[in-house]
C-alpha cells in the first residue's frame, strides 16, 4: 500500500490554497460550464473550437481542484520553534551571501505546495533548501545547483 505524500506548508500558505479552492469551485468553475452551454449553442461539436477550448479549460479547473483538495488533506503545517533559533529549517527565512563576490539573497523555506520563487518562497526540495537545512548562521555551504556548484555563507536565519 502507497504511502500518501505529507504537504509541508504554512497557516498562511494553507489559508492562500483554501481560498484558490472556494475561487475554483464557486467562481470558475461555474464561468466554464457556462461557456460550454454556449459554445454547444454553436452547433456542430465536431468542428467547434469554443467548445473543444472550454473543455480544455474544464479539465484542468477539476484537475487543480483535485490537486489543491488533496494537498490541504495532507497538509502538514509548519511550527517556527523559537528552540531551533538560528538553524535554517522549515517557515524560516536564510540569507546568505555567496562566496567570494559577497552578494546577499533571502529566501522563505516553505513546501513545494506554496513555492512561489517570485516571492521569494523556496521550496524544501529544492538544490538550495535542501543543502542548507541543518545548518547554522556562520556556517559555510557548498551547493550543487544545475548552474554547477556555489559557496555561500549563511548570515542570518530568522
Amino acid at each position: 500500500m502507497a504511502t500518501e505524500k505529507n504537504f509541508p506548508m504554512t497557516i498562511a500558505g494553507k489559508e492562500k490554497l483554501e481560498n484558490e479552492l472556494t475561487q475554483l469551485i464557486t467562481v470558475k468553475r461555474k464561468e466554464v460550464v457556462e461557456r460550454i452551454k454556449t459554445a454547444r449553442s454553436f452547433g456542430d461539436l465536431s468542428e467547434n473550437s469554443e467548445y473543444d477550448s472550454a473543455k480544455e479549460e474544464q479539465a484542468f479547473v477539476e484537475g487543480r481542484i483535485t490537486t489543491i483538495e488533496n494537498m490541504l488533506r495532507h497538509a502538514v503545517i509548519i511550527e517556527n520553534s523559537e528552540g531551533s533559533s538560528g538553524v535554517v529549517g522549515l517557515g524560516k527565512t536564510v540569507t546568505f551571501k555567496e562566496l567570494p563576490d559577497g552578494e546577499e539573497e533571502s529566501y522563505t523555506i516553505v513546501g513545494s505546495a506554496e513555492a512561489d520563487p517570485f516571492e521569494s518562497k523556496i521550496s524544501n526540495d529544492s538544490p538550495i533548501a535542501s543543502s542548507l537545512m541543518g545548518k547554522k548562521e556562520g556556517d559555510q555551504v557548498n551547493i550543487q545547483t544545475p548552474g554547477g556548484e556555489i559557496a555561500v555563507m549563511i548570515v542570518s536565519v530568522k
